[in-house]
């Protein structure tokens, strides 16, 4: 059985822009890991990197093995790291596999490292175009 992947993005808020947050399996990676309410609560990538007008997106899968960061704690990634995947395709199924989660601060414990995922590629390809077609975060001048 595969996981099931859903891509959304949250508005701009008061300190960020708009930000995408992947759903796997119903819950929230960026809650599920880092937490997602309080002072410390977690973010996922700005939406404009993330899901970038006019190029693919890094949330694309291929071939070739790639390091994906998908949130960091709310007192950025350059304080406690990166909530990351290494993202690759296999023939029809797209694999996310070797975590790396946020360090232990001395207000939270280290986090604990998803499972590795397995999605069908048919179903990953159409979740990522979906997100990428939808573009309502990007700014025109």
């Amino acid at each position: 059985m595969f996981d099931h992947l859903e891509i959304t993005v949250l508005p701009q808020g008061p300190r960020f822009p708009a930000q995408v947050r992947c759903w796997v399996n119903g819950a929230d990676l960026v809650e599920e890991v880092i937490g997602g309410s309080g002072p410390y609560a977690g973010r996922g990538p700005y939406a404009s990197d993330a899901l970038p007008a006019g190029s693919p997106s890094p949330l694309r899968a291929t071939g070739a093995a790639r390091r994906l960061e998908l949130g960091q704690p709310d007192c950025t990634g350059g304080c406690c790291g990166f909530l990351t995947v290494v993202v690759q395709r296999f023939g029809e199924v797209v694999q996310w596999s070797d975590w790396e989660v946020p360090s232990e601060s001395p207000l939270a414990p280290a986090p604990s490292p998803p499972p590795e995922f397995h999605f069908d590629a048919s179903q990953y390809n159409a979740e990522v175009a979906r997100a990428e077609a939808a573009g309502w975060w990007q700014v025109h001048p």
